[in-house]
Parts: C-alpha cells; structure tokens; sequence
C-alpha cells in the first residue's frame, strides 16, 4: 500500500512516495519560476496541473499508488468562470498587490475582528480578501466573470477529481473563513461582494475527494500543518520549529489565544487539535548566509560550524539582532533594522557567526515564551537541522530537548499520512505519527549550557527592548 504525498512550494513541486510503514521508497522534485510583472506575482494556473500531472505521471510508471495528498501555500489564488475555466493567472501568495484593499478592511473592521473571527492579526495585500478587492477594482473584466474562487490546493483537486472542495487549514488566512464557528464568515463575503456558492465546500483534513485515474484523492492540509504531521506533531504540549530562510513554528492548541495589539501571533484552524499557533521570525538562516556570503564567500556551512564551536556561550558579549526584515519577536516591528551590538577588538569572526547562530536561537526561545504553554520538547526541521552545533545551542537556550527527524520532506509525509486516513489506512493521524515518524538524533540542554544561557537570554531580550523600543505584553 503506497501513499504519494506532493508539497506544491513556492518555487518547485516535492513529491515522495511511502509505504503504509513510513518509508519513503521515492523523492522527486520539478522547479517552476514565477511570472514577475508590474510589482505583480503570477504563474499561469494551468501550468500547476501540467507540472502535477507530470510528476504523477513519473511516479506511477515506477509504483503503485493507492491515494495521494496535495498540500501548498495558503493564499495563492485562482479565479474561473463557471466551468472551472481559469481566467487570468494564479495570483501567488507573494503577490502583495492588495495592499491598499487591506488598509481598506484595517480601517473597517479592525485588527482585533477580524482575529477573533479569523485568527489572523494583522490585514496584508497578500490575503486573498485582499486580492479580491483589488480585482473587484481593477479587473471588472476578470471580476464580472468570476463564478468559482480557488485556492490552490482547491484549483488541482478540482483538477484531479471534478469535485469543487476545500479543506479548512487551507482557508485560515482567507479573511473570509470563520474558524471559531468553521464556516464562510458572511459579513466579509458582504464586504467583498461574493456568495457562497463561488467558494467551495469546506470538508476537513483527510477526507476523500474523488478518483483520479484509480487513485484515491484526499484532502491533505495547508504545508506548515501537513509539515507539523509529517514532524509528528499533533497534539498540545508538542511544537516543531523550521529554521531555514525564515524561522516558522507551528503549536497545535485547542484554544485561540487572547488578542495583544503589541504581539502578532498567526492562529489557524488544524488538521490535529483545533487550532493551531504559528509565531514565525522572517530573517533566521538567511541572516547566516547573509553573513557568509558578504564576509567569508569561501567558507561552507560545515565550516562556520567548526570556526563558532569553540566561542563561549554569549560570544564574549557580542550580540546580533536578526531583525534584517523587521521584527515580529520578542518587538513587532516591521521596520526593525538588524545589527551587531557589543562589538570590541578581540572579537573575530568566529565571533560574529557564533552570535548569529545564538540569535536565531534566543528568537525561538522568545517565540516559544509567547506561547504560554508547557513545551516538553521541539521537533526540528530545515536546513539548521545538519548543525549540531545550532541544534545544541538551541537546546541550551530553550531549556527543551531538540530531535531531528529522519524524514527530509516532512510535508509530503504529512500528506501522505492524511492520504491513509482519507482511505482509512490509518485509524488516526496519532497512530500515524507514532508508527511512521523516525527521530534521527536527540539534543539534550546542557545543565551548564542552560544555567549560562538563562541569565545571557534576559540580558539579550533587555538589550533588544533598549535598542528596539519596550515590547510584550
């Protein structure tokens, strides 16, 4: 019995075939580029489907496949007539050009609302309430046609299966899904000027859709949550964090925290708990390969690691402030500016790549506090996870116990696994997790590491209200 999971990214198509143990038997990958035109992010809608059925199409000359998964970014769009024909470009999530339509909705509704109905703390151009102001406004042509509005996800099972669906995680930062009460919330469909007949049907996580060519097509869930099953994270008390570019976490919760104009914390609806809260730091391996690639071009990221390891804890004073694309912890600044504090002349390079190393770290550790909650231990994805150096410090500054997994692509397995239980392969996605997901390696906090790193932290957090302006609660 084979599962497919497909994690459609931003910039490319992961797909990864696994048995009902777990096992990933077959990984494959396509990149695409985006259309960038006029400020604007596009991609042609049909173009998806073609890159999709060419990756099916590879993946079932070599196996049998028994039910597949897709799960993609939340707010990319398509608009289609009533046909399901596409009108104009998908409209990635990237594209911010219903920025001025969110001002519009700020200034209507209000920041605190729209949290409480949607879970969502503050209004971007990027949401698709957003764009389908801004195309009310400036496409009447596209709008006057438009009788079914997709979401990504919703666009290629419709695709796959004739069935015009939906599933809840995927519409969390719509603006217009209620994810108190799970429904269409109507007074932002009155705003926007749409019915509900041209949204889909809303259905959950891991229900079966429909066939497609033999194979059972199921409902997966937006990537940060299929990522967080495929981690093995399911339930209260559990988090996982992904350091790549941008530091993402993702803590199920079966509650909705309270609202903190100062503090913008993301809450979803879930496939595991009911809810789901998802702080997130924008500049983390990235201000790394910053580093890197400005200072010491030469130099591997194997190489940091060995030039940091023997730095002490707290980089003899040196501090980096990651904020290089603003600041949404422990300050929500969005023009927040980075920089290094503390500098003297004995300090080195080594220095300066341990300091930015602990940053990342202290961002996690500050995310995590916002979160009011018992963490007992991190499951870590991305990039950072082949640092033992990073994964160590992380652990000392937490306090928490670090695991890395074994898996690569933890969304696909994710999808998979909501794959097996849309088939009922799977009795539920608890099973699943407990059965499939294999840690790799385990990072316990060193007694010493954490005793040092408590008093470092707080200093640190002092210092970036000093610099950056009193923050919290």
């Amino acid at each position: 019995m084979n599962f497919l999971g497909l994690d459609f990214g931003t910039t490319s198509l992961k797909a990864a075939v696994f048995n009902k143990a777990g096992e990933c038997l077959f990984t494959h990958e396509i990149t695409y580029e985006l259309i960038h035109h006029d400020g604007f992010i596009e991609l042609n809608a049909d173009e998806y489907f073609r890159m999709l059925l060419s990756v099916i199409n590879t993946v079932t000359d070599i196996f049998h496949i028994y039910a597949l998964a897709i799960d993609t970014q939340c707010e990319t769009m398509v608009l289609a007539d009533e046909y399901g024909n596409a009108l104009c470009n998908a409209i990635v999530w990237l594209d911010n050009r219903g920025q001025k339509e969110a001002l519009q909705i700020k200034d209507d509704f209000g920041n605190k609302l729209i949290y409480n109905a949607t879970g969502q703390c503050d209004i971007s151009g990027i949401w698709p309430a957003c764009k389908l102001l801004w195309i009310k406004n400036n496409r009447p042509q596209v709008w006057d046609k438009t009788k079914k509005i997709f979401l990504l996800e919703d666009w290629l099972v419709y695709k796959l299966t004739g069935k015009f669906v939906t599933q809840k995680t995927l519409q969390s930062s719509s603006l217009y899904f209620d994810i108190v009460n799970e429904c269409w919330w109507k007074q932002m469909l009155e705003y926007i000027g749409i019915n509900e007949d041209m949204l889909p049907r809303l259905m959950d996580s891991g229900e079966y859709v429909g066939d497609y060519k033999g194979i059972h097509v199921a409902t997966s869930a937006m990537d940060q949550a299929a990522g967080a099953i495929g981690a093995g994270i399911y339930k209260d008390g559990m988090i996982s964090e992904m350091t790549g570019t941008a530091m993402a976490l993702f803590n199920p919760t079966d509650t909705i925290p309270a609202y903190y104009e100062s503090i913008k914390v993301p809450c979803h609806f879930n496939a595991t708990t009911r809810y789901s809260v998802m702080p997130w730091i924008p500049t983390a391996g990235m201000a790394l390969k910053w580093f890197r690639d400005s200072f010491i071009k030469e130099a591997d990221y194997s190489e940091l690691d060995r030039l940091a390891k023997d730095i002490p804890a707290g980089s003899d004073g040196l501090m980096f402030f990651p904020h290089l694309c603003g600041s949404t912890h422990p300050i929500y600044d969005p023009e927040a500016k980075g920089c290094f504090y503390g500098m003297k002349l004995s300090h080195s390079r080594e220095h300066f790549i341990r300091a930015i190393l602990e940053s990342i770290a202290y961002m996690l550790n500050s995310s995590i506090s916002s979160l009011n909650q018992d963490i007992s231990m991190i499951h870590s994805i991305g990039g950072s996870t082949r640092s033992d150096l990073w994964c160590q410090i992380k652990a000392d500054v937490t306090g928490k116990q670090i695991k890395t997994l074994k898996e690569s692509e933890p969304a696909c397995k994710g999808s998979a696994i909501l794959a097996g239980i849309a088939t009922k392969e799977y009795l539920s996605i608890q099973e699943a997790c407990e059965k499939t997901v294999c840690i790799d390696k385990i990072y316990q906090p060193k007694k010493d590491g954490y005793d040092s790193y408590t008093d470092l932290y707080n200093e640190y957090i002092k210092m970036n209200e000093k610099i950056y302006g009193k923050g919290g609660r």
